[in-house]
């Protein structure tokens, strides 16, 4: 019998109960695909506690990578046998299940399952922040909000790579030497210091053209702050709670600033644009120039455990449930 993580009602970790399910049968356009590692991300929380609803009961989770077990009717993108990885639809905490096999990508045979797992979300994600929402140029100085965390370590590796220069931002000491590791050329402890003042003092006064921002509201005004003329704030995500409303006259006067709110989705409706920025991905990772690191590794019955470390901010780089 399969089993999978699957919540019944929204809540804490302890809603996540580890149980079996009947996956069936594809049917036309599907592919039902058996795991091999899972990846766990912030998203998985959001829609957890219900600040991403979702109909219930429902298995959680957004990417994994395993083997195409067997595809429906009418299905051209795979077939049984194939390594695969995806990120976007939900229902990854489970030993097997059925998708849509479109929003499958072929693994080339260099990348494991498990970093397969711990990328795909994060570094497409990546992916398209960096050359999509703001194409990164050679020599540009931008702000990486959580540059120890799974987005921001993929990130900072690939916007140097790009040529930029990186100002990173941490929460501790710790993670501070993770984002150096990874190629930061300025690190700020948003506990220690003044991110919009380090701008300045880094850019002669000037500000930068981009802030990539997936902490929320804890960062939104000092990553604004950090701007430069016409510059663009990239919130791409929410860890330290939902922006507030405000007064968008806020954006206006001498610095007009521009303010965007993109989703991995939103780039990926496509197959071409699924594509691109899955093989933009793979390329990177296999020429060494973005290395993936995978610093947690839980069970995946033990899921829940997976999200009390994420939410204590106690993970670095990417967590995956291994099955």
């Amino acid at each position: 019998m399969t089993h999978a993580i699957r919540i019944h009602q929204i809540g804490g970790p302890e809603v996540m109960r580890w149980e079996p399910i009947d996956v069936g049968p594809p049917g036309p356009g599907q592919a039902r695909i058996r795991h091999h590692a899972v990846g766990v991300n912030f998203v998985d929380i959001y829609q957890r506690s219900g600040l991403y609803p979702l109909e219930l009961p429902t298995v959680l989770g957004q990417e994994g990578a395993g083997e195409v077990v067997a595809v429906g009717p009418g299905v051209t993108e795979v077939q049984p046998g194939d390594r695969v990885a995806y990120a976007g639809p939900t229902g990854a905490y489970a030993q097997e299940r059925l998708i849509q096999a479109d929003r499958l990508v072929k693994l080339p045979d260099d990348i494991s399952y498990e970093t397969a797992a711990a990328m795909m979300l994060k570094g497409m994600t990546a992916s398209y922040l960096l050359r999509h929402t703001h194409r990164v140029q050679p020599g540009e100085t931008i702000v990486f909000h959580a540059a120890a965390g799974g987005v921001g370590l993929i990130a900072v590796q690939w916007a140097k790579a790009l040529g930029a220069v990186v100002i990173g931002t941490v929460g501790s000491r710790e993670k501070a030497e993770l984002a150096r590791r990874a190629g930061a050329d300025h690190v700020v402890i948003t506990r220690e210091e003044k991110l919009s003042e380090r701008v300045k003092d880094i850019t002669s006064g000037r500000g930068v053209p981009v802030v990539y921002d997936s902490v929320g509201a804890a960062t939104f005004d000092e990553s604004l702050a950090s701007l430069e003329a016409r510059g663009l704030l990239v919130s791409f995500g929410q860890a330290s709670g939902k922006v507030p409303p405000f007064d968008i006259t806020v954006l206006g006067g001498a610095r007009s600033l521009y303010l965007t709110r993109p989703s991995l989705h939103a780039y990926t409706r496509t197959r071409a644009e699924l594509e691109d920025n899955a093989r933009a991905l793979f390329d990177v990772v296999r020429s060494g120039k973005v290395k993936i690191e995978i610093h947690q590794r839980y069970r995946l019955e033990d899921a829940a455990q997976a999200h009390r470390d994420l939410a204590a901010r106690k993970t670095t780089g990417s967590t995956v449930l291994t099955v």
